[in-house]
């Protein structure tokens, strides 16, 4: 498989930006059937979940189960509002199940799982907060170990799958000791087959982060664990792109893509605030941040036509 050119037009950009519109109006419509959930981070990463599944990873609805897939983990899986109506935008899965966030039996849980692979891509199980950065970790080791294993095969002996892993984060599970563990481990074996993106929101659920635990500087402690950094604006689609691009021709170590992004992003109420961190929307709440994202999505097609 080949993953899709990042040097996209900008009709292309107008198209995904109004993906990510769309994502965001689901976002709101689960969490209000819900009843539950999480609203500030899943509106904040639409924009870097639209560039990653629809233009970055090596990864399509129709080639979901080849085993060369590129490998993406959501550590902070309470966030998962988003992935799921990101795979079901995309095609995974009917839109029409994404109602069912958070209800007994359902396939769309609180918090991510791999229960239905491979069906849907959802690599591994998220909860307890850093995980996902050594599972990450152990998945670009896999694909390390299978490539050195082809060069040595003798010809004409089938090929073990390769892929790229992509690893998603959020900046307050960086108080979680294990998350730094999997990142000096990744920076030790310049792990190049592993790129890690960072949400840089600056909120988690008791306070800003910068209260809570300061984290800053931020890009010189990946630098110290040898790590390559690229920051980005979180919103900027084609930025997003572009970085994850330059992410796959380092050869030398890991990246980390560190993504400035607005929790409650496109919702005024929420931009910025930190109490809507896990919590929903009500019926009025929900029905004045539609009608937002519905005029913000109106404004982006004008834009571009």
């Amino acid at each position: 498989m080949v993953y899709n050119n990042p040097m996209i037009t900008d009709k292309r950009i107008a198209e995904l930006e109004t993906a990510a519109n769309q994502i965001r109006q689901d976002i709101i419509e689960m969490l209000l059937a819900a009843g539950s959930g999480h609203s500030a981070g899943p509106l904040g990463m639409a924009d870097v979940f639209t560039a990653l599944y629809y233009e970055i990873a090596k990864l399509t609805p129709e080639t979901r189960g080849e085993p060369d897939r590129d490998r993406v983990v959501l550590s902070n899986a309470h966030i998962c509002p988003v992935l799921y109506a990101t795979l079901a935008n995309r095609g995974y899965f009917p839109r029409e199940e994404l109602k069912t966030l958070r209800k007994l039996g359902t396939r769309l849980q609180g918090h991510s799982n791999n229960h239905f692979r491979p069906e849907v891509p959802i690599e591994t199980s998220g909860g307890p907060l850093g995980q996902g950065s050594s599972q990450a970790v152990g998945m670009a080791i896999a694909a390390r170990a299978n490539a050195k294993r082809n060069e040595v095969s003798p010809n004409g002996k089938e090929k073990l799958p390769v892929w790229h892993t992509w690893a998603l984060l959020s900046d307050g599970e960086l108080d979680e000791g294990q998350s730094w563990e999997a990142i000096a481990l990744a920076g030790k074996l310049n792990l190049r087959e592993l790129t890690a993106f960072v949400d840089r929101n600056n909120i988690q659920i008791d306070g800003f982060t910068e209260d809570v635990m300061p984290l800053e500087p931020l890009a010189d402690k990946f630098k110290a664990f040898n790590w390559s950094v690229i920051d980005v604006d979180g919103h900027n689609i084609r930025e997003v792109i572009e970085a994850a691009d330059r992410a796959r021709a380092i050869a030398e170590n890991p990246t980390v893509i560190i993504c400035h992004t607005i929790p409650g992003k496109g919702v005024d109420f929420m931009e910025n605030r930190y109490e809507w961190h896990g919590i929903p929307p009500n019926a009025e709440q929900a029905k004045i941040a539609l009608m937002e994202l519905r005029t913000l999505g109106g404004q982006i097609k004008s834009e571009h036509q």
